[in-house]
């Protein structure tokens, strides 16, 4: 694995790689990686012949209260992951290399960005689109992978790659949890084991949900005052919010015959988690 902290060299490399006709997969990530990031990787190498990753922890979206200096941080266990994982390269810019100074172009997706995480996190999609745009440019990948898991980032994403004609598939890959039903995150690593065993809430929440629509429950007003009241029980968690919306628009729906994402995010202790869960319908059995 070759690791590169140039923005000019990484764009020769994948130039080259381009020219050679060898389809390139890209991973995003901030670092602190897991099995969540690990099955992005797996994802790119079983449909490229080429793999990329990034790992940049991203000031421009993280809030003036927020972790960024906290964010964890592994660069040598995150290498060696990456290399058992036979990733070809990683790009590991600092932060004046992708934002040298005078830098002032950013990149906002009006109508999706100050929704979910946006409206709780106001700034946070304009950070995550203009990063995840400079690294597109500058390694021009064949397809992308990112996780169910940030829904609402993925909506803001497809609509930026429609509506600038870029160039690259967006894929999206199932959420990777803990035996228990965790969502895996790299701010789990916050959590004391009280906390964890709290965290849990939010999974649960989602299935009761999904229990409710399998029995042919269809109105969102319902699903999402079921879902409200299963958090409600838990006093180690503070509802952020919990919204049933469609999954590219990312308004609120009345009914979800037609399919809905179920998205939940809650702070237990200090730690804001997220999670979401993607209906097929009232009635569907999940498989």
């Amino acid at each position: 694995m070759r690791t590169i902290s140039t923005v000019a060299e990484m764009q020769a490399i994948c130039r080259e790689i381009r020219r050679s006709g060898k389809p390139l997969g890209f991973v995003p990530t901030m670092g602190a990686l897991h099995d969540g990031h690990l099955s992005l990787v797996r994802a790119a190498r079983a449909h490229n012949q080429v793999v990329a990753a990034s790992i940049f922890v991203n000031p421009l979206q993280f809030g003036p209260n927020e972790d960024f200096s906290k964010y964890p941080r592994a660069m040598e266990r995150d290498k060696s992951l990456l290399e058992a994982e036979k990733v070809d390269l990683l790009f590991a810019p600092s932060g004046e290399e992708m934002y040298p100074k005078g830098a002032v172009t950013s990149v906002y997706v009006e109508g999706l960005s100050e929704k979910l995480d946006g409206k709780s996190r106001p700034g946070h999609f304009k950070g995550v689109a203009t990063v995840v745009a400079k690294l597109f440019e500058i390694v021009h990948p064949d397809r992308a992978y990112f996780g169910q898991k940030d829904a609402a980032q993925v909506a803001v994403l497809r609509k930026m790659v429609h509506d600038l004609n870029m160039d690259v598939d967006l894929m999206v890959c199932p959420i990777v949890r803990e035996k228990d039903g965790l969502a895996m995150s790299s701010r789990n690593a916050y959590l004391s084991p009280e906390q964890r065993k709290q965290a849990l809430v939010l999974n649960r929440s989602l299935m009761r949900v999904q229990t409710m629509a399998d029995r042919g429950e269809s109105s969102a007003t319902a699903l999402r005052e079921a879902g409200m009241q299963v958090i409600a029980e838990e006093p180690g968690a503070r509802l952020d919010y919990f919204e049933i919306v469609d999954a590219n628009t990312l308004d609120p729906v009345e009914d979800i015959s037609q399919g809905a994402l179920v998205a939940v995010a809650a702070q237990v202790g200090t730690t804001r988690l997220i999670d979401n869960l993607v209906l097929h319908g009232a009635g569907e059995q999940r498989t």
